[in-house]
């Protein structure tokens, strides 16, 4: 485990990348990729690691996940994974897959993939990106985790571990046991090696002590006033099921902490699909909507059915939309609507405030009026 050299200019890179001419790379134009190790991990996860066979993939930061792409007779699939691996230490570029037990690529990744294989992979994105501080000033990083939403949280706790030197770590991380505990050794490891900033509070939900057994409110508050330090800047990184970051993120705010420090990526898996039994009995407008997409340039003429997004009709009609998760929980699809209205029937990315000035998220849009407009970015 050697450190490499950070780079500052990583994050200008990307920049750069977001807004390019026409006729170059963009956001989603793919990259391949092979396998190069695959290793089996506890509580049905697989670290992968990749090579790019291009030489051109773009920088990306610690805290992104990255697309796969795969194409069945025509039937185009997306899956997003978080990094493992950080871009500022001297390791393989890595994702972790949990297994699902329905998942279509899940499975794939975990029984099918071999060494060898290759992979397509668009340009990363993630709402938890992290940029080190080559200025230097003191900060103190709580990384809350549950489960395999330590993935990306472990990108960011070893990049500014390396990169920054006045960063202090302290990861709050739940489980059922150690020995379902992903990167279990791998994180004691980098607690050897950085004893006064990197300090980690393992949480077993089958411990005895039923007080630290679970996070809860008050574990949260005595956690956060044990390691803040004075003059110390604070911000917060959450990453799980959703009941477990609302937990943590109304804890931060009723402490006073604001919005704008709690940053957070939702543990979902697409393939996974709503219980029949939990979705509440709601009028359905069974109306199919013509709607206008404007994308790169040209109008594409729709009739969206009740039953479909904005985004599966768009892609019904093969045009090539921006997407990762599908399920409302990333900001690849963030659009405008500039005409008409829709609505979405879930959204973990915009605010209050964003929706009201007609930003939506194709993927979960529905329009409600004929005539609608929506730029697509």
């Amino acid at each position: 485990m050697q450190p490499i050299k950070f780079c500052p200019d990583a994050f200008s890179m990307r920049q750069d990348f977001l807004f390019i001419s026409e006729g170059e790379k963009t956001l989603l134009d793919t990259y391949p990729f092979r396998i190069a190790e695959i290793i089996r991990q506890p509580n049905e996860n697989v670290t992968i690691h990749l090579t790019d066979l291009s030489g051109e993939y773009p920088a990306y930061l610690a805290g992104e996940f990255l697309t796969l792409e795969f194409d069945f007779n025509g039937r185009q699939v997306r899956r997003s994974y978080s990094f493992s691996s950080s871009p500022v230490v001297d390791e393989p570029l890595a994702i972790t897959v949990k297994r699902v037990d329905n998942g279509e690529i899940s499975r794939l990744l975990h029984h099918r993939s071999q060494v060898g294989d290759k992979l397509q992979v668009l340009p990363s994105q993630g709402m938890l990106a992290y940029t080190p501080d080559v200025i230097g000033k003191s900060k103190t990083l709580f990384l809350f985790a549950a489960g395999v939403g330590v993935t990306p949280l472990f990108s960011i706790l070893k990049t500014a571990l390396v990169a920054e030197s006045d960063t202090n770590i302290v990861l709050v991380y739940s489980n059922g046991s150690a020995e379902r505990t992903l990167f279990l050794e791998e994180l004691k490891a980098w607690q050897a090696q950085y004893p006064d900033r990197l300090h980690i509070e393992w949480i077993f939900s089958n411990a005895k002590n039923l007080l630290t057994a679970r996070l809860n409110r008050e574990y949260i508050i005595r956690l956060i006033d044990a390691h803040k330090k004075e003059g110390s800047t604070l911000s917060f990184y959450l990453c799980g099921p959703v009941f477990y970051m609302d937990l943590c993120r109304f804890t931060l705010l009723g402490m006073g902490y604001p919005d704008a420090d709690i940053h957070r990526e939702t543990f979902h898996f697409p393939e996974e699909e709503e219980d029949d039994d939990e979705r509440e009995e709601e009028e359905v407008d069974t109306t199919a909507y013509n709607v206008v997409l404007r994308y790169q340039g040209k109008s594409y003429e729709l009739s969206v059915p009740y039953n479909k997004t904005v985004l599966d009709a768009g892609l019904a009609e093969k045009i090539r939309l921006p997407y990762s998760c599908k399920s409302g929980m990333c900001s690849t699809c963030i659009s405008q609507v500039t005409n008409g209205s829709v609505r979405m029937s879930y959204n973990e990315v915009l605010t209050d405030r964003e929706v009201e000035n007609g930003q939506c998220l194709i993927c979960t849009a529905h329009p409600l009026e004929d005539g609608t407009v929506i730029e697509v970015r």
